[in-house]
């Protein structure tokens, strides 16, 4: 792996790319405060990124496992040309467990492993052709997701989002922020909020950082004053992203997302979840059966470096909660907007 520090601008920085045979992806760690690009070159290293959280935001994990079958395809067709297909197996299955909510992470490797069976010879060129399209699909997917959701919001909006669904966690513009990006192009927000989104700060580090780059204005609130936001004032939207959405339109999102749904219910703020096709898990009935990922405990009793809990105390750590289907307003997708999303309307569309 290698380093690589940047000076970005505006509109020129990236989550994930592929460059010259290698995977780069910029170190979501370091934000704002630096700007560091990583190389990879195997399989192994881009599992261990995304599970540290260099890549995060579950459309830019699944695109980065897509490209990581590509390095992990490379490797064992130069081990062996004649058994590359199951030397490959073992890498992918660490892969495959990197990040066990996010179910992007899946659907591109099952993407990648379909393409196996009709590859002859050297699999890299094919193989790199999908993830490339995975990435670019990806890219539309929010640019129609961006314009679907801004045609429900009204003028004068004031808005939350909370985590980041910004084009940091996907391949380029976003889910919740490409529909923030496009509303403000089209001069109907009045207010943006992020929530800091602990323990990580994905709103305070990421979602604040991105929208200024995008000269956005924002503002920057803590997670347990967002109740207090929505009575103070009339807040219009809250709108996020998701890592998975069950078969019965129940969604799995950044811990906190649940709460803040449950507040914006009880203060009549409308709910949008916004999130690509490849997030739909209709293989699962309900949210219930959904894998929570509990992350270090280090994470809270820690920021940085510096203690924050005391000695020998038990710490929870989940990183995503699950909010029921009826607590959300609208479902966004690249395919079209779902009302009261519900089984039925999630099975016309996505079954």
């Amino acid at each position: 792996m290698k380093n690589k520090k940047s000076q970005l601008q505006a509109e020129s920085f990236y989550a994930v790319k592929w460059n010259a045979g290698v995977l780069t992806l910029l170190d979501q760690r370091k934000l704002p405060n630096e700007v560091i690009y990583h190389d990879y070159g195997s399989a192994l290293g881009v599992a261990d990124a995304i599970s540290k959280m260099v890549v995060r935001g579950a459309p830019a994990i699944g695109i980065a496992a897509a490209y990581a079958v590509v390095l992990a395809a490379r490797s064992a067709y130069q081990d062996s040309s004649s058994n590359w297909r199951n030397n490959i197996e073992e890498v992918l299955d660490v892969l495959s467990t990197a990040r066990p909510t996010a179910v992007n992470l899946n659907w591109a490797i099952s993407k990648m492993r379909e393409k196996f069976e009709t590859i002859k010879g050297n699999p890299e060129t094919d193989l790199l052709n999908l993830a490339i399209k995975i990435h670019h699909d990806d890219i539309v997917a929010n640019y129609e997701m961006g314009r679907l959701g801004a045609e429900l919001i009204e003028p004068d909006s004031k808005v939350i989002t909370h985590c980041n669904a910004g084009a940091l966690a996907t391949g380029g513009y976003g889910t919740a922020l490409g529909v923030i990006r496009t509303a403000y192009k089209q001069g109907l927000l009045k207010k943006v909020y992020a929530s800091e989104t602990r323990p990580w700060y994905q709103g305070a580090r990421l979602t604040s950082w991105e929208l200024k780059q995008d000269n956005i204005p924002v503002s920057l609130l803590i997670d347990s004053a967002v109740s207090n936001l929505m009575k103070m004032e009339k807040i219009s939207w809250l709108i996020v992203g998701a890592d998975r959405i069950a078969a019965n339109g129940d969604i799995a999102n950044k811990i906190g997302t649940y709460s803040h749904i449950v507040s914006a219910k009880y203060h009549n703020v409308k709910v949008m979840v916004v999130a690509p096709s490849s997030t739909i898990d209709m293989k699962i009935d309900s949210g219930g059966e959904i894998t929570i990922e509990d992350r270090p405990t280090e994470e809270v009793t820690h920021f940085y470096s510096a203690k924050t809990s005391s000695n020998s105390i038990k710490i929870l750590n989940p990183a995503f909660d699950i909010t029921p289907v009826s607590l959300i307003d609208y479902v966004v997708t690249e395919k079209g907007i779902i009302h009261n999303p519900d089984a039925k309307k999630m099975l016309t569309i996505f079954g």
